[in-house]
């Protein structure tokens, strides 16, 4: 089942391991691809420079916070003519340096268009979406044009 929920989010994805504990459910995830494309140059890489693993909310799964452990690559850029040396592989799902998938920033930004970023975040809360006030303010100036 898991896998298949994953494979909504990506298709590229693999979830190794999944736990449900009391308020969260927890899947680590890793890309089935075997090359990153260089966001710089456009050029493939399969050599692999080295691995980490980023921390990313998505949205609540049967009222709990879902949390995916993605094991992100690190890949070396064989382009001489690129002005980078490595580059970390992106996901459509999550800006590049993010800790929410895009599909939970639309939800908390749709919740929050109308309410006080307070009443927001205690709302959200209650839907087992971790985040403060001070993060929605930032999420609604970034999303602005996505408001209505």
């Amino acid at each position: 089942m898991e896998q298949q929920l994953i494979k909504l989010l990506d298709k590229d994805l693999e979830c190794t391991d999944f736990k449900i504990k009391d308020t969260q459910v927890i899947m680590a995830v890793r890309s089935q691809k075997r090359e990153g494309i260089c966001p710089y140059c456009g050029r493939p890489s399969t050599r692999i420079h080295s691995r980490y693993e980023r921390e990313i909310q998505d949205i609540p799964f049967q009222d709990k916070q879902t949390i995916l452990l993605l094991k992100v690559r690190k890949f070396f850029c064989d382009d001489p003519e690129c002005g980078f040396k490595t580059f970390t592989e992106r996901f459509d799902f999550v800006r590049p340096s993010g800790k929410k998938t895009d599909r939970l920033i639309e939800k908390i930004v749709m919740t929050s268009t109308r309410l006080s970023s307070v009443s927001a975040a205690c709302l959200l809360k209650a839907d087992s979406v971790k985040v403060s006030k001070s993060t929605i303010n930032n999420l609604l100036k970034k999303n602005a044009g996505d408001c209505g």
